[in-house]
């Protein structure tokens, strides 16, 4: 998968999205360290919130990368995907 984002990406993007999930990753490792410790519901769900939102954005930024590459060519093999895309996108949403 790492050589498809790659391939589908320019490297700002791919940046971004990686810079995401190891932000999700880092506030999921807070997550467990909580329920480990038996810390209160509030803050159990507020770290699991900051998790969700934060793989979410990196989704939509897939997403959102691979509609502007369909608009930049919209002649290219990915036009073929557009509909795809949305199916994706709207799975996010």
């Amino acid at each position: 998968m790492a050589s498809e984002l790659a391939g589908g990406l320019d490297a700002e993007a791919q940046r971004k999205i990686i810079n995401r999930l190891r932000r999700a990753h880092g506030q999921l490792g807070a997550v467990i360290a909580a329920v480990e410790q038996e810390a209160h519901c509030r803050d159990i769900v507020q770290q699991l919130s900051a998790v969700s939102k934060a793989v979410d954005r990196a989704g939509f930024l897939v997403v959102s990368t691979a509609l502007r590459e369909c608009l930049t060519d919209p002649e290219g093999d990915d036009a073929a995907q557009v509909e795809e895309l949305e199916k994706l996108f709207l799975s996010l949403a």
